[in-house]
């Protein structure tokens, strides 16, 4: 029953284990592959390191998206539906697993509930940690060894099966996405679903920041996406002030204004977030700000100037009110 194949990749050994049932499924680029898999050392324990059975959830990762342990996409394009495969794998294929376990060990304990889908953009951040915060990971990542991946395949879904997320489109893709999110951000937001919004411009955010990475920063092309990006940050605000999120209003204009002092938008909501919460001076000066650099908006600062004004009288007058009544 259990016979070992090479497979045409150097490091590679698999051992059928229970052939499946179905066909050889199409593996076309944009797939989405869901399995189970146990990782265990080649130590005479066989020392189980991650199973995703015990997790209670399976993988799933994406023909063709430069999955972070690329080795896999390898191994499940050789099986068939329903069949289980015990796959040898020298250390050549391995050295990056410490990192993915450790994302699939967060999702487990409840800290990363998106990094069941692991892709190679968070790969680079992974060097600035000296541990990994687990002691079995540490050891492997100080001392790469082989690994044996036992494998269940459960579906494969062709890219049109299946409602693909943001993450894992490709560039082309992601391009493409952006104005259909942006445009639907402002419709959900004219109905007053703020909520929901705000999700399709965080999405379109996600799309760009990540083409953004593969450009020069403060070139050409660096700068029309991260024109873009500000101009759909500046719309999710819009939804966190109708959620009277204040203080992540101000963080995120602040952050903005820090790398491009001249954007009239990003004074105006920061000043109406500061006299939400009750940052008058603040307000103020962000108010003439706007009036400095467009003073076309003239009519909208002076309503925003009555407006706190209103509000800081009643304030003040409720503060009055107060104090008499603790006085007696």
């Amino acid at each position: 029953m259990d016979v070992s194949l090479l497979l045409n990749v150097e490091g590679v050994k698999k051992t059928i284990m229970h052939g499946g049932t179905g066909e050889l499924p199409s593996f076309i680029t944009g797939s989405r592959v869901t399995f189970h898999f146990r990782t265990m050392k080649c130590d005479d324990e066989r020392t189980v390191i991650d199973d995703s059975k015990q997790v209670g959830q399976p993988m799933s990762i994406v023909i063709g998206n430069m999955f972070k342990l690329e080795v896999w996409e390898t191994l499940l394009t050789s099986m068939r539906l329903g069949e289980v495969a015990e796959f040898w794998c020298d250390t050549i294929h391995t050295g990056v697993y410490p990192m993915l376990s450790r994302s699939l060990r967060q999702v487990a304990e409840g800290k990363d509930p998106t990094s069941w889908h692991v892709h190679t953009c968070g790969l680079a951040n992974m060097f600035a940690y000296h541990t990994l915060g687990y002691e079995d990971l540490d050891e492997l990542q100080k001392e790469p060894q082989p690994l044996v991946f036992l494998i269940e395949l459960l579906q494969v879904e062709a890219p049109n099966e299946y409602q693909r997320e943001t993450w894992n489109l490709n560039n082309e893709e992601r391009m493409q996405a952006v104005p259909l999110l942006h445009g639907e951000g402002n419709r959900l937001y004219k109905l007053g679903r703020y909520d929901q919004a705000a999700t399709k411009y965080q999405e379109a955010i996600v799309c760009l920041r990540n083409l953004q990475t593969k450009e020069k920063p403060w070139e050409v092309e660096w700068l029309k996406l991260e024109k873009m990006i500000n101009t759909l940050i500046l719309n999710y605000c819009q939804c966190l002030l109708k959620k009277e999120e204040y203080y992540e209003v101000l963080e995120h204009t602040s952050d903005i204004l820090r790398h491009h002092p001249g954007i009239v938008k990003a004074y105006y909501m920061r000043a109406r977030a500061h006299a939400e919460v009750w940052n008058a001076e603040e307000a103020k000066a962000d108010l003439e700000k706007v009036l400095e650099l467009e003073p076309s908006m003239r009519k909208a600062v002076l309503r925003e100037l009555r407006l706190l004004e209103s509000r800081l009288a009643d304030k003040q007058e409720e503060e009055r009110q107060r104090c008499r009544s603790m006085l007696g």
